[in-house]
């Protein structure tokens, strides 16, 4: 751009600048603000589904201990494993439950093993991708 005087205009004289930065705050804002929310979020995603891997963990460790109780049955501990897990986390979390007899170092345990989903988006996640696994001693009433 030139002068009245024909010499070129630069710097500070030149109506505009491509180093002015004026209405960058509104884009950076916006483009800060969305970092930090997608960053917030996904913390929040990771506390749910560690949230969520704890409280099937602990069902399957009450339901192990419940079916091995002398006066139970096996499908006593899968009930009180399928009560905690639907209470908390909610009965999709809940559907897939085995209970079994073992046997590890020459006594008797029972085992539970839930499979559920692990939450991705919210409580909506990938079909049997979370299997945990609980193993409680057998008790018997003995001989005498």
């Amino acid at each position: 751009m030139t002068g009245a005087s024909g010499e070129v205009m630069a710097g500070r004289d030149a109506p505009w600048r491509i180093a002015d930065d004026r209405g960058s705050s509104p884009v950076e804002f916006v483009l800060v603000g969305t970092l930090l929310t997608v960053l917030t979020l996904a913390v929040m995603q990771l506390a749910l589904a560690v949230y969520v891997r704890n409280v099937v963990h602990d069902a399957a460790v009450e339901g192990a201990y419940v079916a091995a109780l002398a006066d139970t049955t096996l499908a006593d501990g899968a009930d009180r494993a399928r009560e905690v897990i639907t209470g908390a986390v909610g009965a999709a979390y809940a559907e897939d439950i085995r209970v079994t007899g073992d046997s590890t170092g020459g006594e008797a345990t029972v085992r539970v093993t839930v499979i559920a989903p692990l939450p991705v988006i919210g409580l909506l996640g990938v079909p049997r991708s979370l299997t945990v696994e609980a193993d409680a001693p057998e008790e018997s009433f003995g001989d005498g």
